[in-house]
């Protein structure tokens, strides 16, 4: 069955209830670090999972199995049932107040294959399968965490998730949501106890600002926001062995050793700065999240579940990426991601203190990309099995939308093992987006001139 992007159904829901810790829980206020305080992270952040009947499972209902282990998996992750406040300095800090996280129970008059052979971002109705919860959006003073439990009626679910990414980045919240499949499976407590231990990446005292973080700088946004977000294309383009096989064909002996992750991101920078067609002199920049926890001397703790990532960055012009090889482009994400280490981090908490807390920069052409192949949403499972689809639900998510990417890990309608890479640009140029990429893989061809304007827009 082809996917159906039309697919209509309709969703009933229960009114949203909170769900507290099913014990007592302390009472006291937890400061975040100062890399999970950062303006660039006040958001929140979906994520979906889709879910196949098991006759093993049958006469469980998900809603309740899943309600039951969130108030005992709340007992270790209590701060997430508390209530972010802002303290001097706009310094973050969690009331640890028990009071719950939104959960939502629902229905839908739709079977898991009315889906489609492939799922992938944009869903259908994703509106009606994570509710936006009236007055819930906010940062400050409003529930961590909103969950819905949709039940299918070809007995499959869907669990759908949106946290303040102040809280956890997707690894953060992936050891929660596995915590709670392990609870909801029989476990009394988490394989992987939680760690707070928010002052490991806390600025220094004296603080001191050591590298270069080229990604908070002010730059003036001359052109323009970078989508007209009421004309926003969202596509999933999915990459298997034999697309970046293709890829890897076309660069120099010394580059093919290169990561999928590291190609792909070349690849796909190359294509938006085309499809954007943007000034020849203008800047365009490459964000690349990078997961620090093996970085320090010793490593975060296992269960360590803030923030704990950079977005170490490269800029070059439209001009010198698009007319050197595609290598130039990859030699720039390799240097992106070499950036970050211990001092790094020390360095990017120092600058959150001393420069007010800034978000990054999010000009015209930056462009974020996010691998969380390795984050393990694509584990989480309460007694139903692993998920058909589990992480992100769409690309473009932040605070400013239609800048970032996600690769997820999937397995296409063949069998095929790869990752699915969710893309948002104005609809134009979402069109010369793949032509181009439909033009490297099935020609095997870099990428041309097309689309380059060197004339101001």
């Amino acid at each position: 069955m082809a996917p159906t992007p039309s697919l209509m159904f309709t969703v009933r829901r229960r009114e949203p209830v909170l769900v507290a810790p099913a014990k007592p829980t302390p009472r006291e206020v937890k400061l975040l670090s100062d890399i999970d305080d950062q303006e660039s992270l006040r958001f929140q952040i979906p994520v979906i999972q889709f879910y196949r009947y098991d006759p093993s499972m049958a006469g469980k209902d998900p809603v309740e199995v899943i309600r039951k282990a969130l108030a005992k998996t709340l007992v270790f992750y209590y701060p997430f049932a508390g209530r972010l406040r802002e303290g001097a300095g706009r310094k973050l800090m969690v009331d640890c107040t028990g009071e719950g996280v939104l959960f939502i129970e629902a229905d839908a008059d739709v079977t898991l294959n009315q889906f489609g052979d492939v799922l992938q971002p944009p869903f259908p109705r994703l509106e009606e399968l994570l509710y936006d919860v009236p007055a819930s959006q906010g940062v400050l003073n409003t529930p961590l965490l909103v969950i819905q439990v949709t039940r299918l009626k070809c007995g499959g679910f869907i669990f759908a998730l949106r946290l303040n990414h102040t809280m956890s980045d997707a690894a953060g919240l992936a050891l929660f949501m596995n915590a709670l499949g392990e609870i909801a499976r029989g476990m009394d407590e988490p394989s992987i106890p939680p760690v707070w231990r928010r002052e490991l990446l806390n600025a220094r005292d004296p603080p001191r600002v050591t590298c270069t973080h080229r990604e908070y700088e002010q730059v003036p946004d001359t052109k323009g926001t970078i989508i007209p977000l009421d004309d926003m294309a969202h596509r999933s383009f999915f990459s298997g062995p034999k697309e970046v096989s293709a890829i890897r064909g076309l660069l120099p002996l010394h580059l093919r050793q290169c990561s999928n992750f590291e190609i792909l991101t070349a690849c796909l920078w190359r294509f938006r700065t085309i499809a954007l067609q943007p000034d020849s002199d203008e800047e365009v920049r490459l964000i690349c999240i990078v997961n620090a926890r093996a970085k320090f001397d010793p490593p975060l703790p296992p269960g360590y579940y803030g923030n704990a990532f950079a977005f170490p960055i490269v800029v070059t012009t439209a001009r010198n990426l698009f007319e050197n090889p595609l290598g130039y482009a990859l030699e720039l994400v390799r240097k992106a991601k070499a950036d970050v280490t211990q001092e790094y981090m020390h360095s990017l908490a120092d600058l959150m203190v001393t420069n007010g807390r800034p978000h990054f920069t999010t000009v015209r052409s930056s462009y974020l990309v996010s691998d969380v192949t390795r984050a393990g949403f694509g584990e989480v499972d309460f007694g139903w099995g692993k998920p058909v689809y589990g992480g992100p639900a769409k690309g473009g998510v932040g605070t400013i939308p239609g800048l970032a990417s996600f690769y997820i890990p999937f397995k296409n309608a063949k069998g095929e093992e790869g990752l699915v890479i969710p893309v948002c640009l104005p609809s134009d140029a979402m069109e010369r987006f793949i032509k181009e990429l439909d033009n490297m893989l099935n020609n095997h061809v870099q990428p041309t001139k097309r689309g380059f304007i060197v004339s101001s827009l």
